[in-house]
């Protein structure tokens, strides 16, 4: 019954929070895209956290971080793209499911990476950036929406010894290409021993994942430079 209450509570806390931010968060997200615009700056990848497939389709916020993720990749403002996600509440590995859609949007096979064992937010970065070190990358950017990318700003900048620059997704920039409907096999994605984290963790260790403090980062609090 406690956790319960707790639980609700903290989903309270969430929504409030939401509201209260969104407005905070895209005047921001737009003097960050200009700032990487306007300084021609190029990464040796993007970070792209995973979100879950649902019925075998995309929903709107998947849809768009891979719109965001192709749009970043086909301008030249990165080399590579980093898809982050284990199958986490579905039998599909979110990230591969990510990938597939963005190699159908035209992105090459070869400059798409995964990562495939992060289950939170926080994960999906300190995963990406150990698959960017292990690949010799120098620079990464984090793409995801403007509320995601608010809620980890303060955790990219502790935690990591190189600077993770934030690029949020433009709403008016994909908008022109979000009529577009594709298909994968996502089968190809498919985690056959898959177990949900809702049977796995309660609540509290979930909440936990999400504010990074199941993740050893060391000695030093943070994490090495790349």
């Amino acid at each position: 019954m406690i956790q319960k209450i707790t639980r609700n509570a903290y989903l309270l806390f969430i929504g409030i929070f939401f509201l209260s931010s969104c407005s905070l968060a895209i005047h921001p997200s737009e003097r960050m895209f200009r700032e990487v615009n306007d300084e021609r700056m190029i990464f040796d990848a993007i970070i792209v956290p995973g979100i879950p497939l649902k019925n075998g389709h995309w929903d709107s916020t998947m849809k768009a971080r891979v719109l965001w993720s192709v749009y970043l990749y086909k301008n030249h403002y990165t080399k590579n793209i980093i898809f982050s996600g284990a199958a986490v509440y579905t039998h599909f590995y979110e990230s591969i499911v990510m990938g597939l859609y963005a190699q159908k949007l035209g992105v090459p096979k070869e400059h798409i990476f995964y990562d495939t064992l992060a289950k939170h937010s926080t994960e999906n970065i300190y995963y990406s950036y150990m698959v960017a070190k292990q690949l010799g990358f120098k620079t990464l950017a984090l793409a995801t929406d403007p509320f995601q990318s608010f809620l980890l700003k303060g955790f990219t900048k502790k935690r990591f010894a190189s600077p993770i620059q934030h690029i949020p997704i433009q709403f008016k920039i994909i908008k022109k290409i979000n009529d577009i409907q594709i298909d994968i096999d996502s089968m190809k994605a498919f985690k056959p021993d898959f177990n949900s984290i809702l049977n796995k963790e309660p609540f509290a260790k979930r909440l936990k994942g999400t504010l990074g403090r199941q993740i050893d980062y060391g000695p030093e609090k943070r994490l090495p430079p790349l």
